[in-house]
């Protein structure tokens, strides 16, 4: 728009050398002058409308949230061309009522009108006789509105409802309005690309874990899930159980680096191979060597942490193996909880190798507790630091696993996680004599 205003604007004449006498040296006439004044406030009127825009457009899409970008739309219209503007949002063949209305709503045409532009996909020409739509309010005063419909890639998302009392719409509002309904509706289309991709994401995040392998009748366990923030991508979290031979089962937490359907579809592929080599019943350790021997053959399969924990009641033991992972905590009876230790390897899907195992005790009604480092970890604060936190959590005597994770999520606020969390909790019971 620069560029345009400057083609047309009129240059002095080049000094040639040659000018006549007392040419320069008359006064502009006062029509000259009058002309001359009128170029250079259209100038600065045209500047301050270009900057004006400039910033209305900057406003738009500052999230890949659609009800704030249709907000951020309304608020820019209001800016640039004063009265009231609202959105309808379309999705299929469903159109929403007015949404995120800025200014006054009863200035607004009958919803119904701009319904019928929405389903139309087709905005009303400005200079036709009956658009832009106009209403007398009984009396002299006017109401003029303007529909724009908010496509892009030929896909129409909704529309743009504007509306003003008292004064008609000027073909240049119309103008920049219609560039905002184009911006918006860019950003619009890639936040439903987004949403579409976290909620299938989600979906199969969510699959996955809600059908973990069963335990042994002598393992109660417990599990959940919670994604980081209200629209955050679900990443590669995952929890797991595999029975075993004699009465043994297997319990598992690992994460996949990264978010999104990528480290989700990768967290499937390290979970069915972990199914696969568990049910040979080789030790945790060997187990971590096998999967991480098959998943550094795949160049494009992202890094996993993994913690293995081979339960045993009736031995009364836990067999620990990491991979990256952090450690468990053990819960006793009395309520006060402590970390195990268990030997650290590398990531799977580094080929290193280099696993090893570490056995501790489990006696019947305490509690072990598997976990990703989302529950813990915090910006700016030391991994170790975090540990200790959740340590030093203490619970009634007698909660059931439900209630354990419940205390944890809480008193960690992991509902504000920055990270995936996933949990897991197993006790250990002996069965009586008499129970089948």
């Amino acid at each position: 728009m620069a560029r345009w205003i400057q083609s047309r604007r009129r240059p002095w004449p080049a000094d040639s050398g040659h000018r006549r006498a007392g040419a320069d040296d008359r006064e502009p006439s006062a029509p000259a002058r009058t002309a001359t004044a009128a170029q250079a406030a259209d100038v600065a009127t045209a500047r301050a409308r270009l900057a004006l825009l400039s910033d209305a457009l900057a406003g738009i899409g500052s999230t890949l949230v659609e009800s704030t970008t249709c907000a951020e739309l309304t608020e820019a219209a209001v800016r640039l061309a004063g009265g009231t503007a609202a959105v309808l949002r379309r999705t299929g063949k469903t159109i929403s009522g007015y949404e995120e209305i800025n200014g006054d709503a009863d200035v607004l045409p009958d919803v119904r009108w701009a319904t019928a532009v929405a389903r139309e996909a087709g905005a009303p020409a400005l200079d036709a006789t009956a658009d832009p739509w106009l209403e007398h309010a009984g009396g002299p005063s006017t109401r003029a509105a303007l529909c724009l419909t908010l496509t892009s890639a030929d896909d129409v998302y909704g529309v743009l409802v504007w509306a003003r009392s008292g004064e008609p719409l000027r073909p240049l509002e119309a103008e920049l309005l219609s560039v905002l309904a184009e911006r918006a509706a860019s950003h619009i289309r890639h936040a439903r690309a987004y949403e579409h991709v976290n909620r299938t994401a989600g979906d199969l995040q969510r699959a996955l874990l809600e059908e973990p392998g069963r335990p042994h009748p002598n393992l109660d366990v417990a599990i959940r899930y919670l994604p980081a923030g209200r629209h955050a991508v679900v990443g590669g979290d995952w929890c797991e159980t595999v029975r075993l031979h004699f009465g043994r089962t297997l319990l598992v937490v690992g994460d996949v680096m990264g978010h999104g359907l990528e480290a989700a579809v990768d967290m499937n592929a390290y979970r069915s191979s972990l199914r696969y080599i568990a049910s040979a019943d080789l030790p945790p350790h060997r187990v971590l060597r096998q999967i991480d021997e098959i998943s550094s053959r795949e160049a494009e399969r992202r890094p996993a942490t993994c913690l293995l924990a081979g339960v045993d009641p009736g031995r009364g033991q836990v067999t620990l193996a990491s991979a990256g992972h952090l450690p468990p905590v053990l819960i006793d009876p009395d309520g006060s909880a402590r970390l195990l230790t268990v030997p650290v390897g590398p990531p799977l899907g580094t080929g290193l190798g280099g696993y090893e195992s570490a056995t501790h005790p489990l006696a019947p009604g305490q509690t072990l507790v598997l976990f990703t480092d989302g529950l813990v970890e915090r910006r700016g604060e030391d991994i170790d630091e975090s540990l200790a936190r959740l340590s030093a959590v203490r619970f009634p005597a007698g909660n059931g696993l439900d209630d354990v994770l419940d205390t944890i999520l809480e008193r960690l606020d992991a509902r504000h996680a920055e990270d995936d969390v996933a949990a897991l909790a197993a006790r250990p019971y002996t069965r009586h004599a008499d129970a089948p």
